[in-house]
């Protein structure tokens, strides 16, 4: 039993107090006593195991590769936007190696930064250019 279903039942069970009247009390709004969550659908209990079952034997299978495992369609056709609901839902996570892009080269020459050697007293005292390339009429000048 939900704890609306549990709290339905005893504001309508009291004896002397009304249900607005206890509403009243617990400073609770009306409406919210009559609210019956609504649970999950068989249908969609049944593709979260076969889900879960199918992704801890593969917990590399990315959404769009679980889609189309054959035995998620159980008879109609899976959306990739279902499948992505459901991992949400049940909390996977694909496993898969992140890029390793802050990696330096040991071996590459390191730039110092040389304005901190520099003062900045008044303005238009440092400049900065960065000019990739050059569009010409024809071709790029690099």
């Amino acid at each position: 039993m939900s704890t609306t279903q549990g709290r339905n039942k005893v504001l309508k069970s009291h004896p002397r107090l009304n249900l607005v009247q206890q509403c009243n009390i617990l400073k609770i709004h009306c409406s919210g006593t009559y609210y019956k969550p609504r649970g999950e659908r068989v249908y969609n209990l049944i593709l979260m195991n076969e889900i879960d079952a199918y992704f801890l034997e593969h917990p590399y299978y990315w959404v769009e590769r679980m889609t189309n495992y054959p035995n998620l369609n159980l008879g109609n056709h899976i959306n990739v936007k279902r499948v992505r609901w459901q991992y949400k839902l049940i909390g996977l996570q694909t496993i898969y190696r992140k890029p390793k892009t802050n990696i330096k080269d040991p071996k590459s020459y390191k730039y110092s930064y040389l304005l901190k050697i520099k003062k900045n007293d008044y303005p238009n005292q440092i400049w900065q250019t960065d000019i990739n390339y050059i569009p010409m009429f024809v071709g790029l000048c690099i």
